[in-house]
């Protein structure tokens, strides 16, 4: 995190725990790593399968403005989430998806990985593929460290589920770690940005 404010959205459809990773996230910034943090959230009117979008805005300084403003990082667990967010996202900016579930990337700044497939053949339960996402999302940000993000996962999770959603969260870390985020095109300097 280079800048002062840091812009994430994460994005799927109902049912895929998009909301409680984004409640994590904040937790674990403003908790854990003593951000300043915001937290908003976006679902539609069906409880699985509608779109599903929440927030987090993580800063050193205090926040101004409390919505995402051009994200920093999107998050993408299908494709329609994809397609319907990806003009917010930067120029510079880092489109992070489930390999599986976006086929179409509309960017050369995206990484891909297999979240639902980690989720399954590593957890046996594919609804652990937010926890995956989630230890990707940290990893490749660097705006939370994977520590904090399990602290705040253990505060939020039934003590019951927290060993395999703890495990999915360092399964998501290891694999975004094997990403050369330097073998990406380059980001694109704020003077070359289009005004």
């Amino acid at each position: 995190m280079n800048d002062h404010r840091y812009e994430i959205r994460l994005s799927g459809s109902g049912g895929q725990g998009i909301i409680l990773a984004a409640l994590i996230l904040a937790e674990a910034a403003g908790v854990y790593a003593k951000k300043e943090v915001c937290q908003t959230q976006s679902y539609g009117p069906e409880a699985r399968g509608g779109k599903s979008r929440a927030d987090v805005v993580i800063s050193d300084a205090p926040i101004d403005y409390p919505k995402t403003r051009a994200l920093d990082l999107l998050l993408a667990m299908n494709q329609v989430s994809c397609d319907a967010y990806f003009q917010d996202l930067k120029p510079h900016g880092l489109l992070l998806a489930d390999s599986i579930l976006v086929e179409q990337l509309p960017t050369d700044r995206a990484v891909s990985i297999p979240f639902k497939e980690i989720a399954l053949n590593k957890m046996g339960n594919e609804l652990t593929a937010n926890m995956v996402a989630l230890g990707a999302l940290g990893t490749l940000s660097q705006a939370v460290t994977v520590k904090s993000l399990e602290k705040a996962l253990a505060n939020r999770v039934p003590p019951k589920s927290a060993e395999i959603n703890l495990k999915a969260l360092r399964e998501g870390a290891k694999a975004a770690r094997k990403i050369d985020l330097d073998a990406l095109p380059p980001t694109v300097t704020p003077d070359e940005e289009e005004v």
